[in-house]
């Protein structure tokens, strides 16, 4: 007798087709439980596209921007770079429609993102973009607006003087009864746009593609230096900084909402005080 014998099991038995081979399943992003996050792909082109859309722009016109002072025949510190200025002549309630307008718009790319995280069953409460801890917001934001903003009016004025700065109008504005709301409003879109952009929703985004936090923090970093860099290259390198203490801090504590704090305080000395205390300080240049 001869006993029967059977194929192994993962050897095809004789005029079986060997099985297909399956292909290997692109790489996708690290997901958190309950998380539908679309491929690497699609996730660098969402970041691409929101910042073509955002400061990714902003950085190229600044980079334009510097190059057409660095190259003109005056000295960098003679051009001025006015951040708040009328849009209409003579017309108040003109100008004061344009000021609205632009901060509208101004926010819309943060509507994006919110929708971009929402479309990936998350939210803008995972990136800290909310009211659930006021008290930490705004004390931790006092500070960052404190020291951030003292160390920044000293990088201007000394790079100002050595002549690598523009000179700054923060607030060009004509003496009308709204400049001083339409100047908070900025600086708070200022503030809004920057941060749940260049530190949240980036971060946040680079952290899923697999970007350890520093690689992460440096880029973001990089991207806010140029944006500024249409201000002069002392600014650069104080906007630099400024985006490696800001990662930092939001690697560490995983909010943008402090950010948002610190950088609209930030704008709103800076924009509000210009009306009040260039040339009457011989430091501060006019």
């Amino acid at each position: 007798m001869h006993a029967d014998r059977h194929p192994p099991e993962d050897t095809p038995a004789a005029g079986d087709a060997p099985a297909p081979e399956t292909a290997p399943e692109p790489a996708t992003p690290a997901a958190g439980p309950g998380l539908a996050l679309p491929g690497a792909t699609t996730l660098r082109w969402e970041i691409a596209c929101l910042l073509v859309l955002s400061l990714g722009a902003s950085a190229v016109s600044a980079l334009i921007s510097f190059l057409g002072v660095l190259t003109a025949p005056e000295a960098l510190a003679e051009h001025t770079a006015s951040l708040v200025r009328p849009q209409a002549d003579q017309r108040p309630w003109l100008d004061l429609s344009w000021q609205l307008y632009r901060v509208a718009v101004g926010l819309a790319p943060v509507l994006l993102a919110g929708y971009l995280l929402h479309r990936s069953a998350e939210s803008v409460r995972t990136i800290g973009f909310d009211l659930r801890r006021p008290g930490f917001d705004l004390g931790s934001g006092a500070v960052l607006a404190a020291l951030i903003g003292t160390g920044g009016l000293a990088v201007y004025v000394v790079s100002w003087q050595l002549g690598m700065t523009v000179t700054i109008a923060p607030s060009a504005l004509e003496g009308n009864w709204w400049d001083v709301p339409v100047l908070v409003l900025q600086a708070a879109k200022n503030g809004i746009l920057e941060e749940v952009i260049v530190v949240g929703y980036l971060l946040h985004r680079l952290g899923q593609l697999g970007w350890t936090p520093w690689k992460a923090v440096v880029a973001s970093s990089v991207l806010r230096a140029f944006y500024h860099l249409y201000q002069g290259v002392g600014m650069f390198f104080g906007n630099l900084v400024m985006g490696l203490v800001f990662g930092w801090f939001y690697h560490r504590y995983g909010r943008v909402m402090p950010l948002v704090v610190a950088h609209t305080v930030i704008d709103i000395v800076a924009f509000v005080g210009s009306v009040y205390l260039i040339g009457r300080l011989d430091w501060l240049p006019s």
